[in-house]
């Protein structure tokens, strides 16, 4: 009988352990990359009220804005190397690498394997580093969704961070992009929503740890 609930107890703390990734908190100037599309970049807001310069302000964090509108996910894959040279070689070490991408390819119809494919690898590419590593979901193209106010994550993004064991920021593109009042255009937040993206992705990254509170 003691053994059994030894086992149970056992059991239920494995579970609780491992209901959350948890790291250690980045340091008050740490080196931060995002790799996106327009959406990191900022498109439908003036210069400084991307969620990227947001996020910095309110951390501290040096973060690079490597969002470059129009870019597919293999693109991101490309540009991959060329951004995480510094750290490679030791000139600057990178401590957190976001990645917001896969937009374009629902929009261009790109097999959702080659998706799933090209962000695997950009995933493992800097996990291999040691570097940090946080996946941020992109709502699922939907029309009808979108007119209607009411947009899900597309759910490859649930799938590959669990495949990854990547930590996942969910929802904060869909519910900002389901609103019209927070949108520049059908597929670009205005400040507003890139001020409520910023919100969401600083809380995430609290509640992963990163970020102390």
């Amino acid at each position: 009988m003691i053994k059994r609930l030894l086992v149970a107890a056992t059991l239920l703390l494995l579970a609780a352990c491992g209901s959350g990734q948890q790291f250690t908190a980045l340091s008050a100037n740490a080196n931060v990359v995002v790799l996106g599309d327009s959406l990191t970049y900022g498109t439908g807001a003036a210069s400084g009220e991307d969620y990227v310069s947001l996020l910095s302000n309110s951390t501290g964090w040096n973060i690079m804005n490597a969002g470059i509108p129009g870019n597919t996910s293999a693109d991101g894959l490309d540009r991959l190397d060329a951004l995480l040279a510094p750290h490679d070689d030791g000139s600057q070490k990178i401590d957190l690498l976001i990645v917001e991408l896969g937009g374009n390819d629902f929009l261009r119809h790109i097999p959702e394997a080659e998706t799933v494919h090209n962000l695997s690898a950009i995933l493992a590419k800097s996990k291999a580093r040691s570097i940090n590593t946080v996946l941020i979901a992109i709502p699922k193209f939907s029309p009808i969704g979108a007119a209607l106010g009411s947009l899900e994550d597309h759910p490859l993004y649930e799938k590959l961070a669990e495949q990854t064991n990547t930590p996942l920021v969910e929802d904060v593109f869909s519910d900002v992009l389901a609103k019209n009042s927070l949108k520049a255009d059908p597929v670009h937040p205005n400040a507003d929503g890139y001020r409520i993206v910023a919100s969401g992705l600083k809380s995430a990254l609290s509640d992963l740890g990163l970020l102390k509170h």
